[in-house]
C-alpha cells in the first residue's frame, strides 16, 4: 500500500518567496519535493501570465 503525505513547502523564486502543498509518497527524497514545489510555483505563474 503506497502511503502519501502533504508537504507544506515555501519556495523563493524570482525574488519572492511562495507557499505551496505537494502531495507526494513518504519515502519521497527532501530534494525531489523541493523540485515539485518549485515546478509548481513555475507553472501557476505561467498560468497567471497567460
Amino acid at each position: 500500500m503506497l502511503l502519501m503525505i502533504q508537504v507544506n513547502v515555501t519556495v523563493d523564486y524570482d525574488g519572492q518567496s511562495y507557499h505551496t502543498n505537494v502531495i507526494t509518497s513518504r519515502d519521497t527524497e527532501h530534494n525531489q519535493i523541493l523540485e515539485l514545489a518549485l515546478s509548481q510555483i513555475k507553472k501557476q505563474l505561467e498560468e497567471i501570465d497567460d
